[in-house]
């Protein structure tokens, strides 16, 4: 982590390149999967990097940090509507022209989903719990969304230096979608709670009903 001053600010280069790997994902989709044309995932790089680069390459300010926070937060607004668009598309085609569906097409497209999924979830998670990475390092005080193992460690001391970073929330993210529970990490609020149950019910639709519709298509 930077040390500006007293202010702590976490590196964005995690961050910045979940977003290129979500925009990535959905840009190569088949067309007749994604919602929107690939420009629009250019555009929407534009739109959420740029207050990301601004606030790791130059020393942070409030309107940065703010900026960053609502784009971050559209962003996922923007992924979730794409996402679902997909999905529905996806099993629109198995219903539809379940003859004509291709299982490696079909599987290779459920993978993007269910990555662009928990993506765009390790991105909000990090961005809301305890009110944003640096109100996480500056502030300890500040109510938490996650209570994290290390947080409880019986070695004081780690507890008391330890912040979860980009990385912790990634893995919360890819345990939800995987176990469709947690694995080491507690919410404890309800916003924690309905979204982890959001992204778990996206991540078991793309799971149970495309990629073994796309396993079952292969094998056959």
């Amino acid at each position: 982590m930077k040390n500006i001053g007293r202010i702590q600010f976490e590196p964005r280069w995690p961050v910045a390149l979940a977003v290129v790997a979500t925009l990535a994902i959905v840009a190569e989709l088949p067309d007749r999967i994604r919602l929107l044309p690939v420009w629009t995932c250019y555009l929407a790089a534009l739109f959420v990097l740029s207050p990301i680069l601004a606030v790791a390459l130059t020393a942070p300010k409030r309107t940065w940090l703010q900026t960053e926070r609502m784009a971050v937060f559209l962003f996922f607004i923007i992924a979730t509507t794409i996402t679902l668009a997909n999905l529905t598309n996806l099993i629109s085609e198995m219903i539809r022209r379940s003859n004509e569906v291709d299982g490696l097409q079909l599987l290779t497209s459920s993978v993007g989903v269910w990555v662009t999924n928990v993506l765009m979830f390790a991105l909000l998670y990090w961005q809301i719990d305890r009110e944003g990475p640096e109100a996480r390092l500056n502030f300890g005080g500040t109510r938490p969304d996650w209570l994290f193992p290390q947080e409880s460690s019986p070695d004081k001391d780690v507890a008391a230096v330890w912040h979860p970073m980009f990385v912790d929330y990634l893995f919360l993210a890819y345990s939800t979608a995987t176990a469709f529970s947690t694995t080491d990490t507690v919410p404890l609020t309800a916003r924690a709670k309905l979204l982890m149950m959001l992204e778990a019910s996206l991540s078991l639709m793309t799971i149970a009903v495309v990629a073994a519709r796309a396993i079952n298509i292969l094998g056959s």
